[in-house]
């Protein structure tokens, strides 16, 4: 191949695409902040310290490592995540605001109404940096802590102040799970059912049924 046609994929990369190192080091950075465990309402200067932070870090950890993904991403798939990640964000900073007003009033309430106990949320997505992302969201949710994750079962075990009603724990989860499928570029669509998990991932719920009947 000559010098001239080993460059003609450079120039067709230029059309409606855009470096990717740049949009990774923001998303270190966002990534940061959910790692430091950051209050975005009730410390928001240094919210904006810490991110700062992340990109002086993140920025040039995805320069170094850019040869170890694609280079380039197209414009379209950025206008199609950019509203599920406002979303994401918006629903978060709504969960935190509501969730902090609901465990002021258990804490001032004199009967101290908790019941805390942990409850098993199987996922739909599956991606390391999904799986995080969702279960930092919890972490920093007051009145939740994600305190482990099967990876067996694609499962997070959730301890909660306010277990008996399972319903508006796992709400949320699943609304972030959405936005969150359509951000990562998950193989499930929001919306979707949320697997057995105690069917093996990627394989069908009747697939499993089969094969452990042949199993017996």
């Amino acid at each position: 191949m000559s010098e001239t046609d080993s460059t003609q994929p450079e120039a067709h990369e230029s059309t409606g695409r855009t470096r990717k190192w740049p949009s990774i080091g923001v998303a270190l950075a966002v990534l940061w902040l959910f790692v430091r465990g950051v209050h975005f309402i009730d410390e928001p200067w240094l919210a904006v310290g810490e991110f700062i932070l992340g990109l002086v870090v993140g920025l040039p950890i995805a320069f170094v490592f850019r040869r170890f993904y694609a280079r380039t991403y197209g414009l379209s798939r950025t206008v199609q995540i950019l509203p599920a990640a406002v979303a994401y964000v918006g629903l978060f900073v709504w969960e935190l605001i509501t969730a902090n007003y609901d465990v002021a009033k258990r804490v001032l309430s004199p009967s101290m109404p908790i019941h805390p106990d942990v409850i098993e949320v199987p996922l739909r997505v599956e991606t390391d940096v999904a799986v995080t992302t969702i279960a930092n969201s919890i972490t920093l949710t007051p009145g939740t802590l994600t305190m482990d994750y099967d990876e067996d079962r694609n499962a997070l075990y959730v301890h909660a102040i306010a277990a008996r009603d399972e319903e508006s724990i796992v709400e949320p989860i699943r609304r972030w799970e959405d936005y969150a499928l359509v951000i990562f570029d998950e193989r499930r669509s929001p919306g979707s059912p949320v697997p057995d998990p105690e069917t093996p991932a990627g394989e069908s719920p009747v697939a499993s049924k089969q094969r452990s009947g042949g199993e017996q």
